[in-house]
């Protein structure tokens, strides 16, 4: 960002910051929710924490402090933990004692606990919904039994040592169904609402309170969000919570959309879906770029972090944002926040201008009933 001049051009910025600030300020409080509403969740995802461990790689604070992983996302200002877990994984991380380990570590600091369960032996996603292996060849009842049995077992563990999720997902960016070929939502649409059901009954029979996420990628798209949910109300399935991923630097590769068309349509969708669906929504996934040859890449990130922050704070049913794995250094994966001598980026500033609730005045400007855009001059 560029600083202000000074003299009279540094007036004006000031001034232009102040009545930016009282703007932001006017169409947060038009769209807020009242007091009395639930708590606005900053939230990371920390399913690798245990890995990185074990790997050696050490995590620190602002002051170059060290800090175990769940202490230091509650430090930096995140106040919930997500954690993946995955049916028979090929090492000890993201089975369930692993999960129960994460889980108590966040329990220990007050931390709720969100619960992404994949129905895979790894990663599930838009582009691959595995069976396990222990699953091969079930047919749909069993599978359903299955979905229900695993669920059961992971929770019953959690609870049995003092952890009551908040959040539970039901499958993991299921934008096509899950536990493919036969949970595929093109394919077999009842059969994805089946099984998606019988991972929601398993969840309220063990933690009736917890709150049931539906999760799809590419926040932005509304139709998308449409044909999947109405697949799953029109099959008797129900959720409670619609669980959004919304990754700006992907829209823009693969969709051809600026991040800040990704932010604000995502928003949209969101007050969509609330409006049609009478469900709160949450975006469960995002990150942003580090690149620690153009820092001026982080700054644009921390930009549109507290442009995504405050554009959901004005959505009255939204419940929060996570962050997938912020600890993470760049390399393969480079949508962390981390970098890699396992210290925090410019982009986790972008907390702090969440919590002063003002920004950059030349990022956040208002738009009127739409919450806040970015702007990235």
């Amino acid at each position: 960002m560029k600083g202000a001049a000074e003299g009279g051009r540094g007036m004006g910025v000031s001034m232009l910051r102040a009545m930016v600030v009282f703007a932001v300020a006017g169409v947060m409080a038009a769209n807020a929710p009242p007091a009395s509403t639930q708590v606005f969740w900053l939230g990371a995802d920390i399913g690798g924490a245990t890995e990185m461990e074990d790997q050696g790689k050490t995590l620190y604070n602002w002051n170059g402090e060290s800090r175990e992983c769940t202490a230091l996302m509650r430090e930096l200002g995140f106040g919930a933990i997500r954690i993946r877990v995955w049916v028979n994984p090929a090492s000890r991380y993201c089975a369930k004692e692993d999960v129960l380990d994460k889980a108590l570590r966040a329990k220990r600091l007050g931390m709720p606990v969100m619960v992404d369960f994949h129905y895979s032996d790894d990663w599930a996603d838009p582009s691959k919904q595995t069976i396990p292996a222990a699953w091969k060849g079930h047919d749909y009842q069993t599978l359903c039994r299955d979905v229900a049995a695993h669920t059961k077992e992971v929770l019953d563990l959690l609870k049995e040592n003092g952890v009551r999720p908040k959040w539970v997902q039901v499958g993991n960016e299921t934008s096509n169904g899950f536990l493919w070929p036969v949970g595929n939502a093109t394919d077999n649409p009842a059969q994805y609402a089946g099984l998606f059901k019988a991972g929601y009954d398993a969840v309220k029979s063990v933690v009736p309170e917890a709150a049931v996420i539906v999760h799809l990628d590419n926040g932005f798209d509304n139709g998308l969000y449409n044909w999947n949910l109405d697949i799953l109300r029109n099959n008797g399935a129900r959720w409670d919570v619609i669980g959004l991923s919304v990754y700006p630097y992907w829209a823009e590769m693969y969709h051809n959309r600026t991040p800040e068309q990704t932010i604000s349509q995502s928003a949209e969708n969101m007050r969509k879906l609330t409006a049609k669906y009478d469900t709160d929504v949450m975006v469960v996934e995002t990150g942003f770029k580090v690149d620690l040859e153009h820092p001026e890449n982080m700054e644009k990130g921390r930009r549109l972090y507290a442009a995504l922050l405050q554009s959901c704070r004005a959505i009255p049913r939204c419940r929060g944002v996570f962050y997938w794995e912020p600890q993470c250094r760049p390399g393969p994966y480079w949508l962390g926040a981390y970098d890699s001598d396992g210290r925090p980026t410019e982009i986790l500033k972008a907390l702090d201008d969440d919590r002063r609730g003002n920004g950059d005045p030349v990022v956040f400007r208002a738009v009127g009933t739409n919450g806040l855009n970015a702007a990235t001059n």
